[in-house]
């Protein structure tokens, strides 16, 4: 008799979208089941441009070449950044991180890149859609008319998505415990709010004091935004806002891969 012979099981290829999909999947459930998470990403930069709008009253911002809609629109795009992606992403890594998560993960097919980019998917797709969502309202409400420049809010929206990535994941690295990533976020958060443009165009601003905030992380993803819908940027002027961006985010990307924690701070 002829002995019986058993055909190997075929393996299901994987490619690292796939591995990041299905991560992001497994995310937004968790993220889902968090409540002041969801409150951060969701309600706060939907309210904080009211807050803009209303201080917009009392500047002169026709002797800045601007309008309400070309103040409103970019804070609204910073709001998101900073509330959706960044704050949220940070309380993302520090608590899979504590909760032996992301050690887990690593066991696997997955990549350290691949960890962080998943994880990073879910609240970087409610960003961009929040500033798709207050675009429509803005061009409503505001009667802001359509971008001289569109390809610059699309660079400036999508660096500061991968910015705020990057920074959230640095972040992180020095946050202890999840308690602690609501306080962590609150410095950038705060200095953006002020020095970059969202509540304070810099075209109003002294010079010297708007030359140090040029640098702000958020500073230029702002300044892309606005100046692709005013068409007030000049090509020296963009480009300096692209280089500040990049360097921002090869920053980030150095202090993770520096000095970001895969287990539990003891």
């Amino acid at each position: 008799m002829s002995a019986t012979r058993t055909t190997p099981r075929p393996t299901t290829a994987t490619t690292p979208l796939s591995r990041m999909t299905s991560l992001a999947r497994a995310e937004l459930t968790l993220l889902g089941r968090t409540r002041g998470a969801l409150v951060a990403a969701l309600f706060v930069p939907l309210v904080m441009p009211v807050s803009v709008r209303s201080a917009a009253e009392e500047m002169d911002l026709a002797g800045a070449g601007l309008s309400p809609g070309t103040l409103v629109l970019p804070a609204a795009f910073g709001f998101s950044l900073l509330f959706a992606v960044y704050s949220v992403l940070v309380g993302v890594f520090v608590v899979r991180r504590e909760e032996l998560v992301l050690k887990r993960l690593r066991t696997g097919e997955l990549r350290d890149a691949e960890i962080l980019a998943g994880s990073a998917l879910p609240a970087a797709l409610t960003g961009l859609a929040q500033c798709l969502l207050l675009t429509a309202g803005c061009v409503a409400l505001l009667d802001l008319s359509a971008p001289s420049a569109p390809h610059l809010v699309v660079i400036g929206l999508l660096l500061g998505l991968v910015m705020c990535a990057a920074l959230a994941a640095a972040t992180a690295s020095f946050t202890r415990t999840g308690e602690s990533a609501q306080a962590t976020p609150m410095p950038l958060v705060l200095v953006s709010m002020m020095g970059s443009g969202m509540f304070w165009p810099l075209e109003l601003m002294p010079d010297k004091v708007a030359s140090v905030c040029e640098l702000l992380p958020l500073t230029p993803v702002v300044t892309l935004v606005r100046g692709g819908w005013t068409g007030n940027l000049s090509g020296y002027e963009a480009l300096g806002a692209l280089a500040t961006a990049m360097a921002w985010i090869l920053i980030g990307v150095f202090a993770v891969r520096r000095w970001f924690r895969w287990e539990p701070r003891r």
